[in-house]
């Protein structure tokens, strides 16, 4: 893409339903104060799976957003995304109708989908034959479904996707959407992750994957990123979304803005199917074309929300990427991984870090990373351990690497006219 035709876009609305927090609001508080969202699961009997705990969305109630009739027709997922885009829209004070819904769009990612209809429908199927399987079946499940349900829901009537790249689905979401408006291809986005997978069968297939933490006996310091004995991911669910426009849009109808998207740097490892390449170097290139997509040097960043998955492959590999991409600067930036708090949110992993990265700009706030109790000898950057820390945050870079070998890197910078 050429320069001289790039769209300034910049983040007016945000949106979260998580584990420590069914608004970006109490999400953010949540961050800061360190609260844990990961607890034994409830959603179903987890007593024979090796795994037993997750970071579950509390006391989400679908019909605050939408008709009881409508939310009985969506998976979870999609309840979800289309709660928390509804929550970044009014957030925005976007009005979408029919004189610009066509410049609106709608990009929203989801590593599985409605993996709990399939699940209960192979059940149905299973005992009362096929001719029992639900007609909504399909549509609850197919991963799009968020994306399709939220154009709905809004009116919003331009390009809509939805990227399915694992645990970059939300980044990658969020990424393409910074391109349609760049390119002139919509004035204002509505984009970012969502996922509903702390069911059964999804718990015990990343379990067998040997992916998951089994400290079932202390469930709130489970999810340790770069600490020394850190066993594996813990599973979360919910949504994160980003309204992004374009700045003169923006401008014109007096929208409050958070901070403007200024990078997107993807690429893939081309190595395994889980694992990332080691010494990180294919997330390391995703960082470096984010920076170069945004003419950010590396001394220009002050935060980077990592990936951070308290996994013994990603946190030391994660850690040499940063060192390779921001060199002797590594030492110098605030990283946290907000995950040591939700959980990993899959494909809405990506969504919610967006929303603390930006809103870690708009505050001059780090969240930390709590449970770090021993670093590993692999990780020596700084952290933010334990507590929040009151910091000007001018750049921040938000990282989501995903099975398949993808890594998506987003910049975002504090907005100045």
């Amino acid at each position: 893409m050429t320069d001289f035709k790039r769209k300034r876009v910049v983040v007016t609305g945000v949106g979260a339903i998580t584990p420590i927090g069914n608004t970006a609001i109490e999400y953010w508080e949540g961050l800061l104060s360190g609260r844990n969202g990961i607890d034994y699961i409830t959603a179903f009997d987890a007593s024979k799976h090796s795994c037993r705990i997750a970071g579950e969305v509390k006391n989400f109630n679908p019909e605050s957003y939408l008709e009881r009739k409508e939310a009985k027709r969506m998976d979870r997922f999609s309840q979800f995304g289309v709660s928390a885009a509804k929550q970044a829209v009014e957030d925005s004070g976007l009005v979408i109708n029919d004189l610009n819904a066509e410049q609106v769009g709608v990009i929203i990612g989801s590593g599985v989908g409605g993996i709990k209809v399939l699940e209960d429908q192979q059940t149905i199927y299973l005992n009362r034959g096929p001719d029992r399987c639900s007609p909504f079946m399909i549509p609850m499940m197919i991963a799009n479904m968020a994306a399709g349900l939220t154009a709905i829901h809004t009116g919003a009537k331009g390009p809509n996707s939805c990227s399915v790249t694992a645990c970059a689905a939300g980044s990658n979401s969020i990424g393409d959407a910074f391109r349609q408006i760049q390119g002139g291809f919509a004035k204002a986005m509505i984009c970012g992750g969502c996922e509903a997978a702390v069911t059964p069968l999804s718990v015990a297939g990343f379990a067998a994957a040997r992916a998951l933490s089994t400290r079932n006996d202390d469930p709130a310091h489970a999810c340790r990123p770069f600490d020394r004995d850190r066993d594996g991911f813990v599973m979360g669910e919910g949504a994160g979304i980003l309204i992004l426009e374009e700045l003169e849009h923006a401008i014109s109808r007096g929208a409050r803005i958070y901070g403007e998207i200024i990078g997107y740097g993807m690429t893939c490892d081309a190595y395994h199917m889980t694992s990332p390449v080691p010494g990180g170097l294919g997330a390391a290139r995703a960082m470096e074309l984010a920076l170069k997509d945004g003419a950010i040097a590396p001394e220009m960043v002050s935060y980077i929300n990592a990936h951070g998955t308290s996994t013994p492959a990603n946190d030391v590999n994660e850690t040499a990427a940063i060192k390779k991409a921001l060199g002797d600067h590594a030492y110098q930036v605030a990283i946290s991984s907000t995950k040591s708090m939700t959980g990993h949110l899959l494909g809405g992993s990506g969504g919610i870090e967006a929303v603390a990265t930006i809103l870690a700009i708009a505050n001059d706030q780090i969240p930390p990373t709590i449970n770090i109790e021993n670093l590993d000898p692999g990780c020596d950057l700084d952290y933010v351990p334990h507590h929040s820390r009151a910091q000007k945050v001018e750049v921040a870079l938000s990282n989501s690497f995903g099975f398949g070998g993808h890594n998506v890197t987003l910049a975002f910078k504090k907005f100045t006219p």
